[in-house]
């Protein structure tokens, strides 16, 4: 019932937020009095009330151009695959441009949708042919579409790397690190042709074991059963996916938030007072930010499930006992792929040493295919986006993917 109340409250505060739009539309009948101290005020408080809200569908990327070379070139999208639960999306260069190592970007299934790695994407695009699993929210699929648990989420790794074709690197950030090793093994063992040359892991729970955070904590501080009990909700009648058993996303914004309450509240008021002094230009920049992060989709209850009994209580991929499809998923298979794993110094969500795990399960990698990077001074958001990101870590990912091709 608890999905069926947050809908219902969501209908009843719609009214209010109608008018707050329709009060910021009128901003310009009242000419010059519009920007006096109070009215300015009067407006921000409006503005607050219209746009700080939760959405549930995809933003859109904004990626319209990307430098290549010395030039901007055009971008346009291109689903080269489609499933019921995610699309391959490729970003495709127009015009004439040298040919670039193709990149998978494998997004989070973690309550964000893929457009979260905007900025991930924008710089990638500078030097490579980039590609991202673009999952769809659960809320919209139909139960005939079927169930999507974590073997599915492996499986969609495979397929689309055999869809891009060789030879292709990959790139995964934060949750998608395990299913997407796990990936890279059962590959290598299979001798798939697809599979990739390189691989980037960037701040991802390889081995969750390892400096545990408070994300950890509270995934072992209680039992399978209450997850199961707790968190998981049927999807409301009006959706494509009634009935469908979901990890709402607005739980897991809800999780996010409470970690770090006090930043978002003062973001918040910081946004306020912007809005309220007439600094247009500052204030874009964080409502921008809270649009993406306010954008939130559902997760099938089979995959959130089952990542947090793999993945976070058992760390069954770190003990070598993770099973993909009844067959066992051993890293030592991986010979071919070079691998680079990325930790951020002040990362709150996967701490340093979970990620460089996959390290030491990786044994028949050379030592000179092995790299680990620690970026001083970021936490999780910053290992995949922002100024050091831009700066700093991407310089190390390109040249491990030049290294590889």
């Amino acid at each position: 019932m608890l999905y069926q109340f947050y809908q219902a409250m969501t209908d009843l505060a719609a009214p209010m937020r109608m008018m707050a739009e329709a009060g910021l539309r009128a901003r310009p009948m009242f000419g010059a009095l519009a920007r006096e101290p109070l009215a300015n005020s009067m407006f921000a408080a409006l503005d607050m009330v219209a746009n700080t809200r939760l959405i549930a569908e995809r933003p859109d990327y904004r990626i319209t151009t990307a430098l290549s070379g010395n030039a901007d070139v055009p971008i346009r999208e291109e689903v080269i695959a489609a499933t019921p639960f995610g699309d391959l999306l490729r970003f495709a260069k127009d015009g004439p441009v040298l040919e670039q190592p193709k990149v998978l970007l494998v997004a989070p299934i973690s309550g964000h949708f893929a457009t979260l790695l905007r900025n991930t994407i924008e710089v990638l695009l500078r030097d490579h042919d980039v590609y991202v699993t673009d999952w769809k929210n659960a809320r919209d699929i139909p139960l005939a579409a079927g169930a999507f648990g974590f073997d599915d989420y492996v499986d969609h790794v495979v397929h689309f790397l055999e869809e891009i074709g060789p030879p292709v690197h990959m790139v995964a950030v934060c949750q998608p690190c395990v299913p997407a090793l796990a990936a890279v093994a059962r590959m290598a063992e299979d001798a798939n042709p697809a599979c990739p040359r390189s691989l980037t892991l960037m701040g991802g729970p390889v081995d969750v074991r390892i400096n545990p955070t408070a994300v950890n904590e509270l995934a072992t501080a209680n039992s399978f059963e209450w997850f199961k009990d707790n968190l998981i909700h049927s999807v409301p009648l009006r959706y494509e996916g009634r009935g469908r058993k979901v990890y709402p996303g607005f739980l897991q914004l809800s999780a996010f938030m409470a970690m770090n309450s006090g930043r978002h509240f003062e973001q918040h008021r910081t946004l306020y007072q912007h809005l309220a002094d007439g600094e247009e230009e500052q204030a874009r920049s964080i409502r921008e930010f809270y649009d993406e992060y306010f954008a939130v989709l559902d997760l099938t209850a089979e995959f959130y499930l089952e990542t947090i009994d793999r993945v976070f209580q058992r760390a069954l991929l770190a003990k070598g006992e993770l099973d993909h499809r009844g067959k066992r998923v051993d890293c030592s298979r991986i010979r071919r792929t070079a691998l680079l794993t990325v930790e951020g110094e002040r990362d709150d969500i996967c701490a340093v040493g979970q990620t460089a795990a996959a390290h030491d399960l990786c044994t028949g990698l050379r030592p000179h295919m092995k790299r680990h990077y620690l970026q001083a001074g970021v936490g999780h958001y910053g290992v995949f986006s922002g100024r050091r990101w831009e700066s700093q870590i991407y310089p190390q990912v390109r040249a491990h993917i030049l290294a590889a091709s």
